[in-house]
């Protein structure tokens, strides 16, 4: 979602602000703008509703002072106002004295908005980071000081942020974080804050995470403030996350690169946890407590992803597992001795981050399952497991939903090894199995590219989609729909098969498709022919015979994720056809940092 880039460089601002920003598109945005001091001391706002590609013509255009070596950038996803010029980010005071980038809800943005127009100040948005840039103004007629005023604004807020504030003329930037993400960087070329180390990985070594509450100036060591009051930083912590993969390499888009890797990471993250799958090992060196039964606690793409790994938990280890959408988390009792497994790829999600704040009787433990190790739930979380999927730049998750499967089943096998649930020998033939997945996976690849495009050609009018499975199948339909609506914008819905005849069933017409998901169910030959009778088209994804034959092993207890891939195919390649933008789908974004 919203994503932000603050620095004081050597070098000029602007260069660092827009390698930045490019690094942030990745999270879904539908405007972008900066604010950099120029060499006369004023500030340069520039701002576009076009990519970060229609700004740098913008910077390219400017032909006032020359551009210094402080600025604050932002790539914004509409919440309060609409996708225009004037909402975008950086928002400014009544005497143009504070630029300011925000991440985040102001909750009581109306309230305040009321109260500082009555005091004479001067709106120009709806949007809700701009009360804060007039709580600014009024506290630096108080104090002169800007960390102090920004650290007083901030007193009367409700709801969360992340903010960068540059003052005209000192050039000073503050920034501060509640309940969003935000990090900073002393480096040899100038100081940096982002909400995501992606967008200053380049340049950056070690950093710090702001913990709520916490204001900083961009400035060396100088001025950590935590509540109002000085605090010691946090210890830094160290970048290991590179771009080399962040290219596209000769692909036409990420989603066609992303989907052809994950073969690779998948036996990247086999590679990790594998050896200690079956000996109980991989559960054991987290040092979680015990547990009777499992809370999986997702949004989107995780969630069918912990769909999956609660049908194994089910299945191998007898254990009640609920299932919860992270934004209804609100009204869940968790039961004694329950441990809490919560999946985000980019571990920022704030449904989940609330759902897993949420005051529990006894505390339950938490396992978060992320592709973000610097992430807010990793931090929050007793444990973590990484999802080795490396940088995923297409909006709609591909490889890290593999990924997060692959870490999720074999953390809870080797729980299961480790309370006597599940013998080590059978344990290690399932971790046999999953070895065999990346090869599975790439033959999947191979056959889908083949089979899948003519199919995706011939079904560009159809109106909407269904997609039916049995049992360990029915993840896999849910995200197949998913990836279909997120990429082509046309209708697609799943549904248990059995339950055609419950209601959906009145859906059927001539030539509408059905995707099926054949996970060799024995019933579900009666649901299939339900369909045709009513006209429908039928593309299977299973075994030998169906339509797309990619399954090998279809009584796994992760089910066919072989699936998968033909899946995101047909989504991309009838996205394509449409004319879509398969790597930004509109009104989508790849971290979503707001309720």
């Amino acid at each position: 979602m919203c994503g932000i880039i603050a620095c004081r460089t050597h070098a000029p601002a602007i260069d660092y602000l827009l390698t930045a920003l490019r690094r942030l598109e990745y999270r879904g945005y539908d405007s972008v703008g900066v604010a950099v001091q120029t060499t006369s001391g004023d500030v340069a706002r520039l701002r576009t509703v076009g990519r970060v590609g229609a700004l740098g013509r913008v910077v390219r255009d400017w032909t006032g002072p020359e551009l210094d070596g402080v600025g604050i950038g932002h790539t914004r996803w509409a919440t309060h106002g609409p996708a225009t010029e004037s909402n975008a980010h950086p928002h400014m005071d009544c005497t143009g004295r504070i630029s300011l980038v925000h991440n985040g809800i102001i909750e009581n943005a109306d309230r305040l908005r009321h109260a500082l127009t009555m005091s004479g100040h001067r709106f120009v948005t709806t949007v809700d980071s701009e009360v804060v840039c007039h709580l600014i103004e009024d506290q630096l007629k108080i104090s002169a000081d800007l960390l102090d005023a920004v650290q007083a604004a901030l007193t009367p807020l409700e709801g969360s942020w992340a903010l960068a504030v540059l003052e005209e003329q000192t050039g000073r930037v503050v920034v501060a974080a509640q309940r969003s993400p935000l990090l900073v960087a002393h480096t040899s070329l100038g100081d940096f804050a982002a909400s995501d180390i992606a967008a200053v990985a380049d340049w950056v070594d070690e950093f710090r995470v702001l913990e709520d509450g916490e204001v900083v100036e961009l400035a060396g060591t100088n001025g950590w403030h935590k509540h109002g009051v000085g605090a010691v930083a946090p210890v830094m912590g160290r970048c290991i996350r590179g771009h080399g993969d962040a290219d596209l390499n000769g692909y036409s888009d990420y989603m066609a690169k992303e989907i052809d890797e994950q073969p690779a990471a998948a036996a990247r993250v086999l590679d990790e946890f594998g050896d200690g799958i079956a000996n109980g090992a991989l559960w054991n060196d987290l040092g979680l407590a015990p547990f009777d039964r499992l809370q999986v606690i997702g949004c989107g793409t995780s969630l069918n992803a912990g769909h999956v790994i609660r049908n194994v938990v089910r299945r191998l280890g007898g254990l009640p597992v609920t299932f919860t959408v992270a934004s209804e988390a609100a009204e869940d009792i968790v039961e004694p001795r329950t441990l809490r497994l919560a999946i985000s790829q980019s571990g920022e999600t704030a449904d989940v981050l609330n759902a897993v704040a949420s005051a529990m009787a006894g505390d339950p433990p938490l396992l978060a399952i992320t592709n973000n190790s610097h992430s807010t739930l990793a931090r929050r979380a007793d444990a973590v497991m990484t999802c080795a999927a490396g940088p995923e730049i297409g909006v709609a998750a591909t490889k890290t939903f593999v990924c997060q499967i692959i870490a999720g089943v074999a953390v809870m096998v080797s729980a299961l090894v480790a309370t006597g649930r599940l013998p080590a020998t059978y344990a290690a033939q399932l971790v046999d199995d999953l070895r065999r997945l990346p090869d599975q996976l790439a033959a999947a690849v191979t056959v889908a590219k083949c089979l899948v495009p003519p199919i995706a050609e011939e079904l560009t009018t159809a109106s909407g989609f269904i997609f039916i499975a049995r049992g360990t199948g029915l993840p896999y339909a849910a995200e197949g729909a998913l990836k279909l609506k997120e990429l082509s914008y046309r209708w697609a819905e799943h549904y248990p098969a059995g339950e055609l005849k419950h209601g959906p069933l009145a859906l059927i017409g001539t030539g509408t498709p059905v995707v099926v998901i054949d996970n060799a169910d024995p019933k579900l030959a009666t649901n299939v022919a339900e369909v045709t009778a009513r006209g429908g088209r039928i593309i299977s994804i299973g075994p030998a015979g169906s339509t797309i034959p990619v399954l090998g092993n279809v009584v796994a207890p992760w089910g066919p994720l072989e699936s998968v891939i033909p899946l995101q195919i047909l989504a991309r390649t009838l996205a394509l056809a449409l004319g879509r933008d398969v790597d930004k789908p509109r009104n989508l974004a790849k971290s979503v940092t707001v309720e």
